[in-house]
């Protein structure tokens, strides 16, 4: 589904602006609902593809969490467990996930991203003897040269290249076949102006080697604006979307500005007044970049540019989602049906429900059910025998059991040691403190 004519309009006069005010060669961008592209746009000198910088921290992410998946590594392993020749051993995975292991953020060397790559040994070798910044978990300081180390992580126990490894279980199986490690034919050129001139200079592009996990690949709008959708719903190809909750889930920030967003495990995090916004921002000389997604509305935008400076693109994507949301979440997100009795495993458990005397309402739900109170709902997936597993909130994780008499009727539900019935306090049930004794009869 597409845009009104005068939020295309408004799109296209935003890339205008952002092309001008940051003297930019070009900009394209995207923006993206539920149902797929819903508006493109260029502005200026425009290309297929460009390079994604830290985006690519993206992919290595969910290849370590498929890693996790699998069984072979956990995320409170240290690296040096499974990378015996890696720097900083003591690292813990989801440390070096969330930029929150402390260590330095660039490889000791020459300036990694305007450099020929080195190969794996050598920059382990030649960051052997290096510090940690800060204590390991004390706050995010982020870390390039972390990425690197879960990269070779990804490759050890893939037994193939960090790159292979990403194209055979993430990038095939979603069908992006535009993202590459090298450049294709006529993607865009890395360009700078000159700040005293104003001329367009080339910038410089090499191989990252062993920094690849770090900045390295290509890609274009329409595999972004794909890759962005995946980390909101998840696909069972490649992580399910109960992964991507959790990668998603807050874990490290930088306390000047953790009121802005935070860091997940491999992602960036965006606070939005209702929501969060999901994805990364990158760079390399040349190129900047971002993906971001809203967490609720699973609306979300790309921008891209061939250009080192002139360009936030973390505000951009946001800006641009903030222009097409309204008519994609409006248009696109169908309400949940009131009841599924036909379909849901809790059908016998609709209606009205007590927690001492407090009312909620028990809706059935394809999966399980909800539990609303206060314009807010709970939300429960059927597991087994009457055994429920909770998703969200208070209840998330928790256990909740359907009680039943002999005869087979149900008389409570019961969850981290609440009881819950059909009536206040029903004496029938083992709450306790006994039924409620009735109502206080104060003094004058």
């Amino acid at each position: 589904m597409g845009l009104t004519p005068a939020t295309e309009a408004a799109c296209a006069a935003l890339l205008t602006e952002l092309r001008d005010a940051g003297q930019l060669p070009g900009v394209v961008a995207a923006a993206f609902g539920p149902a797929g592209a819903a508006w493109k746009g260029e502005c200026g000198q425009t290309h297929t593809q460009y390079r994604i910088g830290s985006l690519t921290k993206t992919l290595t992410a969910v290849a370590v969490l498929q890693l996790r998946e699998l069984g072979l590594v956990d995320l409170s392993d240290v690296i040096g467990d499974h990378v015996t020749d890696s720097p900083y051993p003591r690292s813990t995975l989801r440390d070096l996930l969330t930029h929150g292991s402390g260590m330095t953020a660039e490889p000791a060397g020459a300036w990694w991203e305007r450099s020929p790559g080195v190969l794996w040994h050598q920059l382990a070798d030649a960051n052997r003897s290096g510090a940690d910044i800060f204590p390991p978990g004390q706050r995010y300081h982020y870390s390039n040269l972390g990425f690197a180390l879960l990269g070779e992580l990804v490759a050890r126990h893939r037994k193939m290249s960090w790159y292979e490894a990403v194209r055979v279980h993430i990038l095939e199986p979603l069908g992006l076949n535009e993202t590459t490690y090298h450049p294709s034919p006529g993607a865009a050129e890395g360009t700078s102006r000159d700040p005293t001139t104003s001329q367009l200079m080339r910038e410089p592009a090499f191989d990252s080697l062993a920094m690849a996990p770090a900045g390295q690949l290509w890609s274009t709008w329409a595999d972004l604006m794909r890759w962005g959708a995946f980390l909101v719903t998840g696909d069972d190809a490649v992580l399910p979307g109960h992964v991507l909750v959790e990668m998603r889930t807050a874990q490290s920030a930088d306390p000047d500005v953790q009121h802005v967003g935070a860091y997940g495990l491999g992602l960036r995090l965006r606070w939005r007044p209702h929501s969060t916004l999901v994805g990364h921002t990158g760079s390399m000389p040349g190129f900047l970049a971002a993906t971001f997604t809203d967490s609720i509305s699973a609306v979300g935008a790309v921008v891209l540019t061939n250009a080192t400076t002139g360009l936030a693109p973390e505000k951009a994507a946001a800006r641009l989602v903030d222009l097409v949301e309204p008519e994609l979440a409006a248009a696109e997100l169908e309400p949940a049906p009131a009841t599924l009795p036909s379909q849901s495993p809790a059908a016998e458990l609709a209606g009205e429900w007590y927690w001492g005397n407090t009312a909620m309402q028990l809706r059935p739900t394809a999966t399980g059910f909800c539990l609303g109170s206060g314009g807010e709902e709970r939300c429960f997936r059927y597991l087994a025998d009457d055994d429920y597993l909770g998703l969200d909130g208070y209840y998330a994780g928790e256990r909740l059991h359907v009680v039943r008499r002999a005869d087979g009727v149900v008389s409570h539900l019961e969850v981290v040691t609440f009881i819950l019935t059909r009536v206040p306090y029903d004496p029938a049930a083992p709450i306790p403190g006994g039924p409620q004794e009735g109502a206080l009869s104060w003094p004058g």
